[in-house]
This record gives structure tokens, C-alpha cells and sequence, in this order.
């Protein structure tokens, strides 16, 4: 879908990305209102264009969302390399950051992270052995990863696990012992589940990585 929409230069980091922000996308991020759908459109991709001919590149810029934000008469609230991108050249840029906000017209993209599978990364705060959230990084295609649900072998059953904020997921009350997830995914086939083939180990760490083997294209 193309609607036609406004946009400023700002960005906060509401999906949880942290200084994984300033890697996703080269830094090419914006922060969005109605397309935040509860923090599901984390990590979304879209091929953003202005409408200002003498200044604006055919293709515009590919923004992936890592922000909540509602702006004057804006949709799209972009970092400053993002907006940049939108130029035909260097010269066109400086003009456009002149405006400030400009008309655009946007459409979601699938997403290509060219060596990455699924990512799942603990947060900084998740010091508690008994307590585990984790942010998810890498989602490709135009897939919205909807729900996440851990398996412990000592309850011998799926739990959901609660969307903390934007791209954060976290559950307590947890035993001490390795935690296999599966990933409720929404995209144009419907929803279905993927389970990870990896298992996030019992001693993880604040800040540890771990590949879930799962690739949405």
C-alpha cells in the first residue's frame, strides 16, 4: 500500500533496540505512530520517497522502524542519515533538511539481513535467573512476529511469554534450566508458529546473543 504521508527528523528507540539501533540499517531508522501496531511493527521495513522532484532520489531511502513517535502532522518521525538518504545527491540532503518535515508516499518492504537468522538477544536487565527478557533482532521478509511463547522441561508446557515494550519480550518465575521459545509469525500466509533449534542455555548472560537457526525471507 502507498499513502501519502508527512515526516520530521527524530528518533528515541521505543522498540528496546538500544545500541543496536545504530547498526540495524546502517542507522537508516524511523520512529512511527499507526504502523507501531503494539510494537509488532518493530523492525519493519519501508521504502520511504519525498515528493519534492528538484530535490528527491527516485528510490528514496529503506528506514526500518525501532521507534514509537507521533510528530506534527507526521507519520514517519526519522533519524538524520535516514532523512538524508531521501536526496538525490549531498547538495539535495542539506536542502531537505531545510524543510524539516516533508510530503512523502511509502510502502512496506521485505526485509534482508544478508547472513543473519533470527536473533534473540538477552537484555541488560535480565539479571535474575528467574527472570528472563529478550529482544528480537532480524526478522526478515514482511513478517510481524505477533506472539513468543518458552518451554522449560520441568513444566512440560508452552508459556507466553509478555510483551514487555516495542521489540522485548520477557517472562518471570522462571526454573533454573535451558529455555527452548517458539514465535508466533503474521505475515501473507496468516499466523503460524516457528520453534527455535537452538535453546537459550540456563546460564545465560545480560547482553548474550543467541541464533534461533529460524530465517523469514
Amino acid at each position: 500500500m502507498v499513502a501519502h504521508i508527512a515526516m520530521e527528523i527524530q528518533v528515541r528507540g521505543a522498540c528496546g533496540f538500544g545500541e543496536e539501533e545504530n547498526i540495524v540499517n546502517y542507522g537508516n531508522v524511523a520512529g512511527v505512530s499507526w504502523l507501531w501496531k503494539n510494537g509488532s511493527g518493530c523492525g519493519a521495513c519501508y521504502q520511504v520517497r519525498c515528493k519534492i522532484p528538484q530535490y528527491c532520489d527516485d528510490y528514496g531511502a529503506l528506514v526500518v522502524v525501532t521507534d514509537y513517535g507521533v510528530g506534527d502532522r507526521t507519520d514517519f518521525i526519522m533519524s538524520p542519515s535516514g532523512y538524508s538518504s531521501l536526496g538525490k545527491n549531498a547538495d539535495a540532503s542539506s536542502e531537505l533538511l531545510k524543510y524539516g518535515v516533508v510530503d512523502v508516499e511509502y510502502k512496506r518492504v521485505p526485509c534482508g539481513y544478508s547472513g543473519y537468522n533470527l536473533i534473540v538477544k538477552v537484555h541488560q536487565h535480565s539479571r535474575n535467573p528467574h527472570y528472563l527478557a529478550i529482544l528480537i533482532l532480524y526478522v526478515g521478509g514482511t513478517y510481524d512476529i505477533t506472539s513468543i511463547e518458552l518451554w522449560q522441561e520441568e513444566c512440560q508446557e508452552w508459556r507466553p511469554m509478555r510483551r514487555a515494550f516495542g521489540a522485548v519480550f520477557d517472562s518471570a518465575n522462571l526454573s533454573k534450566s535451558d529455555i527452548k521459545l517458539r514465535f508466533q509469525v503474521s505475515g501473507s500466509a496468516g499466523l503460524y508458529w516457528v520453534e527455535s533449534k537452538n535453546v537459550i542455555p540456563c546460564e545465560w548472560t545480560p547482553g548474550a546473543v543467541y541464533d534461533t537457526q529460524i530465517q523469514l525471507h
